[in-house]
């Protein structure tokens, strides 16, 4: 792997990670066009906990409410910090099970095909605009229900089909049970952090048996994760700052136009 290489992904990583587009498309996509081995191992451990870093910076204040809350949730105390950390509780499992069954069977790799990516960036693009205009609610991420937090976490599920983009299906669902953008934004956000952490966690263990790191060197590695951080911090901030005004067309838009250039490409 090149230096500029590692840039690239790192770029991507940082900036696509919270956004609705599917990160995970972004870092196949430049394999598939310029013919690049797969980034490896140490790089997925790099990019995984710079974004990691980054929502516990940017949420510093709720996951420090969340960590006080788990001490409530067990006096059964139901204070706002012990139903954040209950709702973020209910929201994992089904996104960790699923996980560990695909990379168990080897699901994972057969679905990274630009085929599935196409298709998924365009229709869960389109869904994610649909279930915005027909909210019916604007609720805030206090009023957030252990089952509304379950849907949520069940949609994160086909996030593992590439172009689905993990922030964009748990978005969709958060629009669709009533809450705010701002809200679905920042709760799918806080959901990130058991499943970013489970995910570098495993390529951690990877790198640590001795697989494959893709040719990256540790400064590769260091200069990922520091980008990754940066870029996925300012990604955060003015997304949160912007989404209640802008909406989410002009991330349908996005998809749609990326989703039908790689069909044309394939075609070609």
């Amino acid at each position: 792997m090149t230096w500029w290489q590692a840039l690239l992904l790192a770029l991507i990583q940082g900036l696509t990670e919270f956004l609705p587009v599917s990160s995970s498309a972004h870092l196949i996509l430049p394999q598939a066009v310029f013919g690049w081995t797969e980034q490896g191992v140490l790089i997925d451990v790099m990019a995984h906990f710079g974004t990691l870093f980054s929502v516990l910076l940017y949420f510093r204040r709720d996951v420090a409410e969340m960590l006080a809350g788990l001490g409530d949730l067990l006096a059964r105390r139901l204070t706002r910090g012990a139903v954040l950390a209950l709702n973020l509780i209910v929201a994992t499992p089904p996104a960790l099970l699923i996980g560990v069954l695909l990379a168990s069977g080897g699901w994972d790799e057969a679905l990274r095909s630009p085929w599935i990516i196409a298709v998924a960036t365009i229709l869960f693009g389109v869904v994610l605009w649909l279930s915005d205009v027909m909210a019916r609610q604007d609720r805030d991420m206090d009023t957030l229900s252990w089952r509304g937090a379950f849907i949520m976490g069940a949609a994160q599920v086909l996030a593992f089909i590439p172009g689905t983009s993990r922030s964009g299906i748990t978005m969709t669902a958060g629009r669709a049970i009533g809450l705010s953008r701002d809200a679905a934004a920042r709760f799918s956000m806080l959901m990130s952090l058991p499943v970013i952490g489970a995910g570098g966690a495993y390529a951690l263990v990877k790198l640590a048996t001795g697989e494959e790191t893709g040719g990256a060197t540790l400064g590769q590695g260091l200069l990922v994760a520091a980008l990754s951080f940066i870029v996925a911090y300012a990604a955060i901030a003015l997304f949160l700052r912007f989404v209640t005004r802008i909406g989410f067309l002009p991330f349908m838009i996005y998809r749609v136009l990326l989703g039908v250039a790689l069909i044309v490409w394939l075609v070609i």
